[in-house]
């Protein structure tokens, strides 16, 4: 086990090299619409690539939502087989719209699974980033 520092310094260590082994510019936060962003995210047991529909607004989150899930068949077709939650509930709370596909076995904590996880985010994220902007207006015209 690591202690809380040493936790903190493989994950910074992980990151910059998921950086540096793929340095691009990712959409993530930018997309032009507010509390809609694609998110990585790794820790001592998966990996995953999500989509995060976070209006306050219930109406435009489901909005939002509705868009991607009438989507559903041609998003299939850029990442995979994904997961959805209308109403996901983060562990503070909130609740959010929720998109994402996962990769199991892998681990932060682990390097030698650093370069799975690392492929894992660029296909998957390439896929995502792929969907939005083909579809981007149709998704923005809420």
């Amino acid at each position: 086990m690591f202690s809380k520092q040493e936790a903190q310094q493989l994950k910074k260590e992980f990151w910059t090299a998921f950086g540096k082994s793929f340095p691009r510019k990712w959409i993530l936060y930018d997309t032009k619409v507010k509390d809609f962003s694609f998110k990585f995210y790794a820790d001592n047991k998966k990996a995953e690539v999500s989509l995060d529909i976070e209006m306050k607004d219930e109406i435009f989150r489901n909005a939002y939502y509705e868009k991607i899930w009438s989507l559903e068949d041609i998003l299939k077709d850029f990442i995979g087989d994904f997961q959805k939650e209308e109403y996901f509930t983060l562990e503070n709370g909130k609740v959010i719209s929720k998109i994402w596909i996962e990769k199991h076995g892998v681990s932060i904590f682990n390097k030698n699974t650093w370069q799975e996880i690392f492929e894992f985010f660029v296909e998957k994220m390439d896929g995502f980033e792929r969907f939005y902007y083909e579809y981007e207006d149709f998704i923005k015209d809420v």
